[in-house]
């Protein structure tokens, strides 16, 4: 596979994963992403499964490295930024999932796209995030929980309790 197959396979979901964890110009991280892809494809060894998690790996490394510039940075103004919408892409989520993925922690956010939109298992989640993997499954099961309620607009029902 060359970088451009990879580009095509993984782009759309790289770039999905990076606008949900509210990275400013998340068009200009997936390119530090491929073209860190471009450069070092072929040290990479590994199946489709390892390649994938390698991609969302040093999508996941960006992010960290942004924040941390951002961290830096002093603010400019006390006013605050308004928050910019994504830009339409065909295949845009339901923006009833958008919101309620946004009521979400950040903690759950970040596992819920990575074990969902960057379709990453548990222990790949759980090394990139520094939690152990029963923190990851935790987090995921309250995010879960918490999506299907925003979802279904009404507080769960307990099916034991026999509605």
């Amino acid at each position: 596979m060359d970088a451009g197959d990879v580009y095509r396979t993984y782009a759309k979901g790289v770039l999905g994963y990076l606008r949900h964890q509210g990275v400013a110009d998340p068009e200009d991280v997936l390119g530090e992403v491929f073209l860190h892809v471009a450069r070092s494809l072929r040290r990479f060894h590994g199946d489709d499964e390892q390649l994938r998690r390698w991609v969302f790996t040093l999508a996941h490394h960006r992010i960290i490295d942004e924040r941390r510039r951002q961290a830096r940075r002093p603010p400019l103004s006390d006013a605050e930024v308004p928050d910019r919408p994504a830009p339409p892409h065909e295949e845009a989520m339901d923006p009833e999932l958008i919101a309620a993925l946004g009521q979400l922690t950040p903690e759950q956010r970040e596992v819920v796209l990575l074990r969902f939109i960057a379709d990453l298992p548990v222990d790949v989640v759980a090394s990139l995030t520094e939690r152990s993997p029963g923190a990851v499954r935790a987090l995921q099961h309250r995010a879960v929980g918490q999506l299907a309620k925003a979802l279904s607009g009404s507080p769960r029902r307990d099916a034991a309790a026999g509605d």
